[in-house]
């Protein structure tokens, strides 16, 4: 059943994978003031996807004292085996987060990230995430992203919370992120180096470990459970259909700032 519920699961996210492969928004980014607008949106995907990773952590594995055995120790492997790449990645020697690389690649690019850091900085005084965006003026596109992602973190449903991961994000974005490199290949603009950096070894790793390893982890959570993979299946179309609007967003964003209106902003 497990092989027959992830051929099912598949074949029902194949059109939404196909649409998210050839959005219009990566053909748009034609100068590096449509990358920064991209950037200002997406960073808050960056954001939310290692809280998705840390929620799946904090169910597969044991993050409390005193410790104890959780689950099965395979699992254990695959998800910290993600976490530590995503958290602490070395990029020339040095130990960092993806998301403070996605944010020194903003700096470089010029993009503001004032949002992003008054977001954070909001979150670090204790304030919840969803006055947190609405107080830090964050995109309104980016805004109802993040808010889809945690109200399937709410769900505490851990393969639903799998799905999302596997499908809206691990599978998903080599491709999505080929595509943006290819674009920004043709502007050949010194600033924007950090950001394919970025985008390259999001790429390698996803495509290469990261990716099998989280299609891995959800095929072991939803074993021969027919109802479990219906629900993966409905969450991962749930998060594909959360990053279509999230690009068409950034892409009429685009469009607007070259006819000079103000970007929207979260109220």
């Amino acid at each position: 059943m497990s092989a027959l519920g992830m051929y099912s699961l598949l074949r029902r996210l194949e059109p939404a994978r196909h649409q998210l492969a050839g959005h219009e928004v990566y053909a748009a980014l034609s100068c590096i003031e449509d990358v920064r607008v991209f950037m200002e949106h997406h960073v808050f995907a960056v954001w939310d996807f290692m809280s998705l990773l840390k929620s799946l952590q904090r169910s597969l594995s044991c993050v409390e004292v005193p410790w104890l055995p959780v689950g099965s120790s395979r699992m254990r492997r695959l998800i910290n085996e993600i976490v530590l790449e995503e958290e602490t990645d070395l990029i020339d020697g040095e130990a960092t987060s993806h998301f403070e690389l996605y944010r020194s690649a903003m700096l470089a690019a010029g993009a503001n990230t004032r949002p992003i850091d008054t977001f954070v900085k909001a979150l670090r005084d204790g304030a919840e995430v969803a006055v947190a965006l609405a107080s830090c003026s964050a995109p309104v596109g980016a805004r109802a992203f993040v808010g889809k992602t945690f109200e399937i973190i709410a769900s505490d449903n851990i393969h639903q919370i799998a799905a999302a991961f596997t499908f809206g994000r691990e599978e998903a974005i080599p491709g999505m992120f080929r595509t943006l490199v290819a674009s920004l290949s043709r502007q050949q603009s010194s600033s924007l180096t950090p950001f394919q950096v970025y985008l390259d070894r999001h790429i390698g790793l996803d495509e290469d470990t990261h990716g099998p390893m989280a299609v891995a982890m959800l095929a072991e959570l939803c074993g021969d459970d027919e109802r479990r993979w219906e629900q993966a299946t409905d969450a991962a179309l749930a998060a594909l259909a959360a990053r279509l609007t999230l690009w068409s967003t950034v892409s009429s964003e685009v469009s607007l700032r070259r006819l000079g209106v103000p970007s929207l902003v979260a109220a």
